[in-house]
């Protein structure tokens, strides 16, 4: 296993925690390092989790690898949760709870400094079995990569090598493991992969499957590399933020023209072709920014905001795993979390708010933290010179305001009669005729003068409160981003 030598998983003076189940390939693992350390420069520790899912025979194993770590004078950490409480907990797959579990264990212990780098004995059966198995549930090329060599601190050296070859060995060194009897029920996808798929595939197809699946890997792990690079810089480009989320334009997402297309007979359906996958990729780039916890993102979700993007109508949405919520607005869409199942009960949570406004001592700044803003109530002399007398359909008599006068978020049934109208209207119509979304109306301000709407957002005042030739006092409002 010379090949394991050149990897260049650790630098010298690394502290490497060897995270080991007692498992053959991790036990291997230990034992390659072992001989491994003094060349490589490196200081090695043993980590071990137990997920409580086998009773006796977890903390068997437990006992067994304190006792190697012990055998070869290593630190040894290691600590147990119910993962089948938490996975019921949070209606999870139980083996994607106990990796969640199992990691978070291994990013605490570099987070605190015991170690540098975390070693795990991910083989090249195990790369081939999880390609398949990605490719049974339906995949892309991301899930074709399969088991990455690297993850942050985390490294896996044995990618590249059998179980067999560690078996083999573990018999000449003469070092016994344990079995984990679950790898052998075949009610799992995993161990019917393992135990039935491989086999039939290496007799009567291909005896070198293996091998071919993980070279797959490794090109599809490269070809995603590429790919996440050009849609990263595309995403820069693109997206701003904007409302608490990710704003980008239809047009930029479904990404109409690829520029440096070739000019021949096909490049048109081509160019289309390259604008999905454009798109596609830049919609769960988009989405793995903005989301705050764990859902899986499918090829129906992701074709989902395509088809909101195409078609939708203005203000439209649709909710995606991790809490995710993307909405058209207008000719863009956005991207943002919504913390509570009831998006729109959420949503109308974080954008209410009401502040009495005290004009007594003149000019007041009213901080409202829902929106990102200051409103600036100035008291000036009227009639005024210059500008501001031109419009008075901006400025309110400050003698016709009551108590109590209060800057509030719209609310259903508010209704304005606007300077030169006859008649009232509800806020939400006027807000629908200047084309403002559902989006972006949330929270949208408002003056109200003893419960009547005096003054909104982008809109003259209500005209039995604006400033005319009888006016000695009027008032200003304006808008300044925190």
């Amino acid at each position: 296993m010379q090949h394991l030598e050149v990897q260049e998983f650790s630098r010298p003076g690394d502290r490497v925690a060897v995270a080991v189940s007692g498992g053959a390939d991790s036990v291997a693992l230990l034992l390659l390092l072992l001989e491994l350390r003094e060349g490589l420069g490196i200081v090695l520790s043993v980590v071990h989790f137990n997920h409580q899912l086998r009773g006796k025979a977890s903390a068997t194993d437990e006992k067994f690898v304190a006792m190697l770590a012990a055998k070869h004078k290593l630190e040894f950490h290691s600590t147990s949760a119910d993962v089948a409480k938490q996975a019921k907990k949070e209606q999870a797959n139980l083996e994607d709870a106990a990796r969640r579990a199992r990691y978070d264990y291994f990013r605490s212990l570099v987070d605190s400094g015991v170690c540098t780098r975390i070693a795990v004995a991910h083989t090249a059966d195990d790369q081939a079995e999880t390609v398949l198995a990605h490719i049974l549930r339906g995949t892309g090329l991301a899930g074709l990569g399969g088991i990455h060599p690297m993850a942050g601190p985390v490294f896996r050296p044995l990618l590249t090598i059998r179980r067999a070859e560690l078996r083999a060995y573990l018999r000449r060194k003469k070092q016994n493991w344990r079995e984990d009897a679950t790898n052998r029920d075949t009610k799992r996808l995993r161990a019917r992969i393992r135990k039935k798929l491989l086999p039939l595939l290496e007799k009567q197809f291909q005896p070198a499957v293996v091998e071919h699946l993980t070279t797959l890997a490794d090109l599809a792990r490269e070809d995603e590399a590429f790919f996440d690079r050009l849609v990263g810089k595309r995403t820069a480009l693109a997206t701003q933020e904007r409302d608490g989320g990710l704003r980008i334009a239809v047009a930029d997402l479904l990404a109409a023209r690829v520029k440096g297309a070739c000019n021949t007979g096909f490049a048109e359906d081509t160019e289309k072709n390259h604008s999905m996958a454009l798109g596609k990729r830049l919609t769960r780039g988009l989405v793995e920014r903005v989301k705050k916890k764990s859902g899986q993102l499918g090829a129906k979700h992701v074709d989902a905001v395509i088809d909101l993007a195409r078609t939708g109508r203005n203000g439209s949405s649709l909710m995606l795993p991790g809490g995710v919520e993307v909405r058209k607005d207008r000719e863009a869409l956005l991207f943002r979390v919504v913390q509570k199942t009831d998006a729109n009960a959420t949503r109308t949570a974080n954008h209410r708010f009401e502040y009495e406004v005290d004009l007594s001592r003149g000019t007041q700044d009213v901080n409202v933290p829902q929106l990102g803003c200051v409103f600036r109530l100035t008291v000036i002399d009227w009639p005024s010179t210059g500008e501001e007398n031109n419009k008075r359909e901006m400025v309110l008599d400050r003698e016709r305001l009551r108590s109590p006068l209060v800057l509030r978020n719209w609310r259903p049934g508010d209704r304005l009669r606007l300077s030169g109208h006859q008649h009232s209207h509800k806020l939400k119509r006027l807000l629908n005729e200047k084309h403002i979304s559902r989006w972006e109306r949330e929270g949208w301000p408002v003056l109200v003068s003893g419960e009547v709407l005096v003054w909104a957002r982008g809109f003259p005042v209500a005209a039995d409160f604006a400033a005319d030739e009888k006016t000695r006092t009027g008032v200003v409002i304006a808008e300044e981003k925190i």
